[in-house]
């Protein structure tokens, strides 16, 4: 979904779990909705209806001591009763058993086949960790790589997601299990102040 795009039910990323709860929340109908990242990036000038921040986007802000005034913009740029619908991965119990991989994720048959790898590099206090995602494809009988991206987190609990929502000023600020959201990780719904 690009910047600003209208979200309209049946159309768009039918699979984006964070608009459809956004969704469950406001109602049907139609709702702008924009990423985080791209508010994070540079100001945006239109008011919207969802904020949306996916997997690991919120503990790399935190991590790059981005993530108040990140909050902060999504909160100016949401309409009155707008939402920031965030998936933030919970690690804080892991962070003591420091795993360095997760299971692959396999998409695709035979030689269509690609493979998601994610590799983990903890630091000293557990606090933070260094995320490699290494996507692999099949091309002519092998496995090759076709990209990879490394970026720096930290661990965030929920005590911690729950202040920084509450620095930035947003009020009923609910914490959805996979369960309730199917995500496969906690989804954070913020609601703008009136």
């Amino acid at each position: 979904m690009t910047a600003g795009q209208d979200y309209v039910p049946g159309q768009g990323e039918p699979d984006d779990v964070l608009v459809e709860v956004a969704r469950a929340v406001l109602g049907p109908g139609e709702h702008r909705v924009i990423d985080l990242i791209d508010i994070s990036r540079q100001p945006y000038g239109r008011v919207v209806d969802v904020v949306r921040a996916s997997d690991d986007l919120v503990p790399r802000l935190a991590h790059e001591n981005a993530l108040g005034q990140a909050f902060l913009l999504a909160r100016k740029c949401l309409r009155p009763g707008g939402l920031l619908v965030a998936a933030v991965p919970e690690l804080d119990r892991l962070s003591r058993l420091r795993p360095i991989t997760a299971p692959p994720k396999v998409l695709g048959r035979g030689e269509s086949r690609q493979v998601t790898v994610q590799l983990w590099d903890w630091s000293n206090d557990g606090e933070s960790y260094e995320l490699e995602v290494v996507q692999l494809e099949r091309a002519l009988g092998a496995w090759q790589i076709a990209s990879s991206v490394a970026t720096r987190h930290r661990v965030l609990t929920p005590e911690q997601m729950a202040e920084q929502f509450a620095i930035a000023g947003f009020g009923a600020v609910q914490r959805l299990s996979p369960g309730e959201s199917g995500h496969p990780l906690p989804v954070w719904v913020a609601v703008a102040p009136a």
